[in-house]
């Protein structure tokens, strides 16, 4: 599928000039009327980047899986059924969702700090990397982004802002809060030990317990 112009989102119904729901003969016709229209080679009304949006939208309507993703993006043919609170789930719900930005925040941070060049992750790298349903994920990035926490780039990777390193070095979320949403898949190590005992500091040598006791039994026999 083609880019779409200066990387901003299209309309392809409203481009076509047709409805949602036309069908393809529709939107051969809407495409040859508006192709002869705006071809560069018509002294009058030619348009290269009318041209441009017109063929962008006639290949992504034509093609069922693409239009298909389309619909989505635009929310068409989502589920109208009225709307009910969730209860108890709801409460349930609210330290998971605090956890999640957590974790995510977390990914962007560790990622600008070992790749300060290319800071930025894909969403699908994203949902790989943490246990999470599409809808948390995105009402997770609603938030983050609404507190300018998190913003993409020009190719819609995800990329952590100083607001959010700010934010997560004024509070540091705990191992343990984090940990349980990252995937196996998603760890540079993979963890096979319980989080708790994996934060215990190993030990200097000459500074364990035992190493005391035996400086305390050696001095008792000199």
């Amino acid at each position: 599928m083609s880019a779409p112009l200066a990387g901003k989102f299209q309309d392809h119904y409203k481009v076509l000039e047709i409805e949602p729901k036309s069908n393809l003969n529709t939107i051969h016709h809407a495409y040859g009327k508006l192709a002869e229209k705006y071809h560069p080679r018509n002294d009058k009304t030619g348009d290269q980047a009318m041209f441009d949006a017109i063929n962008l939208a006639y290949e992504v309507l034509c093609d069922s899986g693409l239009r298909s993703e389309f619909d989505k993006l635009k929310g068409l043919g989502e589920d109208k059924a009225e709307f009910k609170f969730s209860g108890l789930d709801f409460f349930a719900a609210l330290g998971h969702e605090t956890a999640l930005r957590a974790a995510l925040l977390c990914i962007l941070y560790d990622r600008r700090r070992q790749k300060p060049f290319t800071p930025g992750i894909s969403m699908r790298q994203v949902e790989n990397m943490l246990e999470s349903t599409p809808e948390g994920l995105n009402f997770a990035l609603w938030y983050l982004k609404q507190r300018n926490m998190v913003a993409s780039d020009d190719k819609s990777n995800l990329l952590i802002t100083v607001d959010g390193m700010d934010y997560l070095e004024a509070n540091p979320p705990t191992p343990e809060m984090v940990m349980p949403l990252i995937r196996a898949a998603g760890l540079a190590i993979p963890q096979s030990e319980p989080i708790a005992e994996s934060l215990v500091k190993p030990e200097l040598p000459g500074t364990g317990p035992s190493s005391v006791k035996r400086i305390f039994e050696a001095l008792a026999r000199s």
